[in-house]
């Protein structure tokens, strides 16, 4: 999806993520709903739309991607949605004074591997503040290398695969991408492992 008046460009990721969304809406309903690396929002729009309490983040330290949250929570008629910069490894005082929180959803969020552990370092920080919540997230796979277990170890996560067929979103036209390459997506839901006292 490309929105040629406002330079929006919608990752596959980001379609897979939604579709998701969708078929889970009837579940969305006051859901309190966070979006990190947000930038055109995608995911976090459909939630809110649905019914969730929705919250959209990305990096602070890149304005033109909070820019793109609060252009498509106009454009989608969501002027109330909050838009919050939230850099992935950092405890800021945005972080630590949000609202409990639901799901978190990150679309295609895990693309370059230097970002892996401050990614799962802020979703520990999140889930250990929500026991409860669930990281909902899609990723592109881009080398036979690619693999986040070890880090989801090092940091008490677990993770479940979810298959696209399971939410129709194994069609070509959704899970594709016009650029080069291998474009694999996949879908994984990461909560704590074991939650205290359990």
């Amino acid at each position: 999806v490309l929105d040629s008046q406002y330079g929006m460009y919608v990752w596959p990721c980001a379609v897979v993520l939604a579709q998701y969304l969708w078929a889970h809406r009837r579940s969305l309903p006051d859901k309190r709903v966070l979006e990190i690396g947000a930038g055109v929002s995608l995911p976090g729009v459909v939630a809110a739309r649905c019914g969730a309490q929705v919250i959209l983040s990305d990096s602070e330290e890149l304005p033109q991607c909070l820019q793109s949250c609060r252009s498509s929570c106009l454009m989608n008629r969501l002027p109330h949605v909050p838009v919050l910069g939230l850099t992935w490894g950092r405890v800021s005082p945005e972080l630590l004074s949000l609202a409990p929180t639901d799901i978190i959803l990150g679309s295609d969020v895990f693309f370059d591997p230097k970002d892996f552990e401050d990614i799962l370092t802020t979703i520990y920080f999140l889930l250990e503040k929500n026991p409860q919540a669930q990281f909902w997230t899609t990723y592109q796979v881009r080398s036979a290398d690619w693999s986040i277990e070890a880090l989801l170890y090092k940091w008490n996560l677990k993770s479940i695969h979810v298959p696209l067929h399971s939410f129709g979103a194994d069609k070509e036209h959704l899970a594709s991408s016009s650029m080069p390459g291998r474009h694999t997506i996949e879908m994984m839901i990461i909560s704590l492992a074991q939650s205290e006292g359990t």
